[in-house]
């Protein structure tokens, strides 16, 4: 029969440790204990349950079926413990967080929002690094990935976060030559290494043809294209969320036309790990779906 009393956290701790890692020795190592200590407070748990949690073999650790079911709600438990300690009280200490986005999204959209993060949890320390090209990235020491694309990839799950759209963008003081579709191929036109279809997926949508013999700009990142554009350089594709600005549109540039959808997405990566998400990780991955989801009604820039 069962023991009476409150089970101690630390048993429930290194219990769920060891039934991901399925080691008592991987457990402890994480844990910051010794091997018999968990190998203790496993025992320890079973006896005031009042049943077998693990199937124990030479070498080999396996969770019985009351243990796979008693797992689940233990984890989520405890990480709802960590998640309402951080949100109410603060971290006791400080705590580091990497964040790996695209340059433009991470320039232009998350860096200006990463002070009300800050605000809300002043006690977690941030790091934010930018790739240009998704397949170029490494993902070591990374705690959040952000990626823009299909979400086809095999490498990790991924979580979409977001509907994108793309506007054209003209400079500030040309925004008033801007009639109709038709003087927006006169160009000059810049094109974003990587989506190089977008003008002709905008022409498309607007059943005009894609012109030929215009001049052209090929640059490889959309803040290029954004500074181009308001030196009065031509015309530009660009996410709508990259030139939204809590005051309205980015300083230099204006909306050229009608928004269209747009078939790549932001997506939140997570891989596949035997170690449990930092609870300030969750935080800021909980903040983050916020962000996107808060954002303006994109044709509010028509």
């Amino acid at each position: 029969m069962a023991g009476k009393g409150q089970i101690n956290l630390t048993w429930l701790r290194s219990f769920e440790a060891a039934s991901r890692h399925l080691s008592f020795t991987e457990a402890s190592t994480e844990l910051g204990l010794t091997q018999t200590a968990v190998s203790l407070h496993i025992r320890s748990l079973e006896e005031q349950v009042g049943s077998k949690l693990f199937l124990r073999r030479a070498r080999h650790l396996t969770l019985t079926e009351i243990g796979q079911a008693y797992v689940t709600t233990v984890r989520q438990a405890l990480s709802d413990i960590d998640l309402v300690s951080a949100s109410l009280f603060g971290p006791m200490t400080s705590r580091m967080i990497t964040i790996k986005a695209p340059i433009s999204t991470a320039t232009l959209w998350l860096t200006p929002r990463l002070p009300l993060f800050r605000r809300a949890f002043p006690g977690i320390d941030l790091r934010l690094v930018s790739h240009i090209w998704t397949e170029a990235t490494h993902t070591e020491g990374v705690d959040i990935e952000l990626r823009l694309g299909r979400g086809n990839w095999t490498d990790a799950q991924s979580e979409k976060l977001s509907n994108e759209f793309i506007v054209p963008i003209c400079a500030e003081s040309q925004q008033g030559n801007i009639k109709e579709v038709a003087d927006l191929q006169r160009g000059p036109l810049i094109h974003i290494l990587g989506h190089e279809g977008n003008w002709e997926r905008y022409f498309g949508a607007n059943s005009c043809a894609m012109p030929l013999d215009v001049p052209q700009y090929f640059l490889d990142t959309s803040i290029s294209a954004m500074q181009l554009v308001a030196s009065g350089g031509g015309y530009a594709t660009v996410l709508t969320r990259l030139i939204e600005t809590r005051g309205g549109i980015a300083s230099g540039i204006a909306p050229a036309g009608h928004t269209i959808p747009f078939p790549d997405a932001h997506y939140l990566m997570r891989r596949n790990s035997k170690h449990a998400v930092r609870p300030e990780v969750e935080l800021f991955e909980t903040w983050l779906r916020e962000q996107f989801a808060q954002d303006t009604d994109p044709t509010e820039l028509e």
